[in-house]
């Protein structure tokens, strides 16, 4: 599990903004401001009125290109008269493919360790699908078909120490981390060696002794306050840890997202929220579900810095995750990243996502992150011949089937085990401070309070 993070490239800190921005200090911790994309500052005045006391904010956008088409509902009757709906994508979909942003911080072997991992991602996924179609998985399989290099590139930032709890499709970050993909194969076909040992058929699991790993939460944004508890809890032991989590552009939406961000930023905590901005909450197009143009400019509101990359970008997501990951260890504060792409398979394996425009898969495609990186890697970097790239392939490809059969010879449950483990009962197990109890001092009334406690922040 965890990763040695490479060196910058660039930068002895670790922590320069690009493409011409400039970091300020503001009230609520560092604020990105400059000329990162033409249009993005906001404008505020705080009395109302115009040109006094303005305040102007800017979004970092990094990607290379701006997909340039709207999704539009149809109501149509057939000839008996019943309204159906369809969904029409209007703009420009024959737009070249860009290539991959140059990281400032990875070298060779560590960008060809985050193909390597996205390729388990796809290739597990792939897997899984084929154990469905032949009856052994209990339930649905959730899939994160194209958004490999999000799940992994993110999950590659982080250190040894710090947190993470994945969505449904980061089924890749389970991998950096350090699970097997056994794990999640025997987990969807509720095995008795299954981390849960069969009493769940989908990614509810964690592990929070060796992997600082917090199970997914089935209501969408409840992980958000929940991963501001641990690095509060953190701090509380005298910590400054980063807990990386993520969100769709759906379950952005829901109250408790906004609750969340707002107390790790008023608290300072350091969270690196991920919004997968997948352009489909379930079935309902990001056009009809908020107004904003990019979810990240709701980072202007909280006080905290936010940023736009490409999620099928490897490079550009780890980057954005490593200086968020490296604020949070200094103490700075939240970090909301954007990361826009598309979920190429429907909501789950049940759902023929028929209500997509095929067009929007047509050019969602040319930007697969697996072969858009792989390009890069063999052909522009030349990091990887044919003849080595092959190899890891093929490496990978031995690697998941080993898995695959250790999934399927795993037993199913003994019935009467379905009883324990249900209720924590007296002398289940103890849970400790991970890092310490934090240090105590003496009151002005005689009694004992921990430092940390009466100061917060």
């Amino acid at each position: 599990m965890g990763t040695k993070k490479p060196k910058s490239k660039t930068s002895s800190n670790g922590n320069r903004p690009r493409n011409g921005s400039r970091t300020t200090n503001t009230h609520a911790g560092t604020a990105h401001v400059g000329t990162a994309a033409p249009g993005r500052s906001v404008e505020r005045s705080s009395t109302g009125s115009p040109g006094e006391h303005l305040r102007t904010y800017s979004i970092p956008d990094y990607r290379l290109e701006h997909p340039n088409f709207t999704v539009r509902q149809r109501v149509e009757k057939d000839r008996h008269g019943a309204e159906h709906v369809r969904y029409e994508v209007e703009g420009d979909l024959d737009a070249p493919v860009p290539p991959i942003l140059d990281s400032k911080y990875l070298d060779q072997q560590h960008a060809i360790e985050i193909y390597r991992y996205m390729l388990l991602n796809r290739k597990m996924e792939i897997a899984l699908e084929n154990l469905y179609k032949q009856g052994k998985v209990v339930g649905g399989v959730y899939f994160g078909l194209g958004q490999e290099a999000c799940s992994c590139a993110s999950a590659y930032a982080l250190d040894k120490d710090d947190w993470f709890a994945p969505m449904i499709r980061n089924q890749g970050s389970l991998l950096v981390r350090g699970f097997r993909a056994s794990d999640t194969m025997m987990q969807y076909m509720a095995k008795a060696d299954s981390p849960t040992k069969g009493r769940d058929g989908t990614s509810h699991f964690g592990d929070i002794e060796k992997r600082n790993m917090v199970s997914p939460i089935s209501m969408l944004g409840d992980l958000i306050p929940v991963m501001a508890g641990v690095a509060l809890g953190a701090r509380l032991q005298g910590r400054s840890l980063a807990v990386m989590t993520y969100i769709g552009d759906g379950g952005q939406s829901t109250g408790v997202t906004y609750e969340g961000i707002n107390f790790a930023a008023v608290q300072n905590l350091g969270l690196v929220l991920f919004v997968e901005s997948n352009l489909w909450a379930y079935s309902t197009p990001s056009e009809m579900q908020y107004r904003c143009k990019d979810l990240a400019e709701r980072a202007i509101g909280y006080g905290i810095p936010g940023v736009i990359v490409d999620g099928t970008d490897a490079c550009q997501v780890y980057d954005a995750a490593r200086e968020a990951v490296d604020r949070a260890h200094r103490g700075e504060g939240p970090t909301l990243i954007e990361a826009k792409m598309m979920r190429m398979k429907g909501h789950a394996i049940h759902d023929a996502a028929s209500y997509v425009p095929k067009a929007m898969y047509e050019f969602w495609k040319k930007r697969d992150p697996i072969a858009r990186f792989e390009n890069y890697l063999v052909k522009e970097k030349k990091w990887l011949t044919p003849r080595e790239n092959d190899a890891v392939i093929a490496e990978v490809e031995e690697v998941i089937e080993a898995e695959r059969e250790i999934a399927v010879k795993s037993p199913m449950p003994a019935p009467e085990s379905a009883e324990g483990g249900v209720f924590c009962e007296n002398g289940c197990h103890e849970i400790k401070p991970k890092y310490g109890i934090p240090k105590v001092k003496k009151g002005a009334g005689g009694y004992k309070e921990t430092e940390a406690a009466v100061h917060l922040k």
